[in-house]
């Protein structure tokens, strides 16, 4: 037994390497973007699946690489997953009314059903229409990486996924403070806003910061919000994946390890049994593990696959993330806020 543990981690050490070395391009690529231009307008996150993508596709990569690139997309991402928890305080979000976080709720649950909808419409198949409408409804890449290994997607469902969601999400960072003169939102009014429809944290506090500071702080709130809804969600799948009518799943079947790890450090978080000084390394390390997960799926993917689905993914994350942004419009005029 120790003999096969043994041999499996010789067998995944070439391939988790070779995602480090993608991850450090990725990362090297985001220093030079922001000295060059200010700002990372593509992260690495995306620079690195974008970079293990390309690899794959000009060039033939050994079989012997392939264990520890399964590793780096499956394991890596699971750590990375249970480690977001550490990162959102429950307490925090509770403090600021129930009515704005029961909303931010009924937005991404409504979203997720329209932005499916939309995918199945269009011909997308199951999986793909999931990590599309997860993803535009929670938190962008890091939602549909998370939601990837519960619903068994593979590499290019992922990867098409993740690719058009990032480019919109570079767009409608650009786009948001041009759509706010248009709207007449006030501050509030558009940190909402942006933290309903903009897909990850960096680029929240990036729409935001081009309005006000308490733009800024509303805007990464209700992102919290909705980053809380990736525990629940993937834990809403993994149950409805696992049942197969003819016999009842067990526990650790029905709840994956690291769907309970994540809520598990959420609660710790939000208890304060997790000391200050352990957030920026935890937080730190999650993110490293994220960008080597996207690099082991980028090294899975051969583009000319994903580019063949490409127009009806491009129309399903448009229109969905138009569904998006009209009912987080909705949702401002319902509660009035001003």
């Amino acid at each position: 037994m120790l003999k096969q543990a043994i041999g499996r981690v010789r067998e995944a050490v070439p391939g988790v390497a070779l995602c480090g070395l993608v991850t450090a391009a990725a990362t090297a690529l985001e220093a030079i973007e922001s000295a060059l231009l200010g700002r990372a307008w593509i992260e690495s996150l995306v620079l690195a699946i974008l970079l293990g993508t390309a690899l794959r596709t000009v060039h033939r990569i050994d079989p012997r690489f392939d264990p520890g690139i399964r590793v780096g997309a499956k394991l890596l991402l699971e750590i990375a997953v249970v480690l977001l928890g550490a990162s959102v305080s429950a307490g925090a979000l509770l403090e600021n009314g129930a009515g704005l976080i029961g909303g931010i709720v009924a937005v991404v649950a409504l979203a997720i059903v329209l932005s499916y909808a939309i995918g199945r419409g269009f011909g997308l198949p199951r999986k793909m229409a999931l990590l599309i409408a997860c993803g535009n409804s929670i938190c962008g890449n890091s939602a549909i990486a998370a939601v990837a290994p519960v619903i068994d997607a593979d590499g290019q469902e992922v990867a098409a996924a993740i690719a058009f969601t990032a480019v919109l999400g570079v767009v409608v960072v650009l786009a948001l403070p041009l759509l706010d003169a248009r709207l007449s939102f006030s501050p509030m009014q558009f940190g909402v806003f942006a933290g309903l429809t903009v897909y990850a944290v960096p680029q929240v506090l990036a729409a935001a910061g081009a309005v006000s500071v308490s733009s800024v702080h509303i805007g990464t709130l209700v992102k919290l919000v909705r980053v809380l809804m990736l525990g629940p969600v993937v834990l809403v799948l993994s149950l409805l994946g696992r049942g197969d009518g003819r016999r009842r799943p067990s526990l650790s079947h029905m709840v994956p390890w690291f769907i309970a790890g994540f809520l598990l450090l959420l609660a710790m978080r939000s208890l304060g049994a997790i000391p200050q000084a352990a957030m920026a390394p935890t937080h730190a390390t999650a993110n490293f593990l994220t960008i080597m997960s996207m690099a082991a799926l980028g090294l899975g993917v051969d583009a000319r696959a994903v580019m063949h689905a490409g127009g009806q993914v491009a129309a399903v994350v448009v229109l969905s993330l138009l569904g998006l942004a009209g009912i987080s419009y909705a949702l401002i005029k319902l509660l009035g806020i001003a």
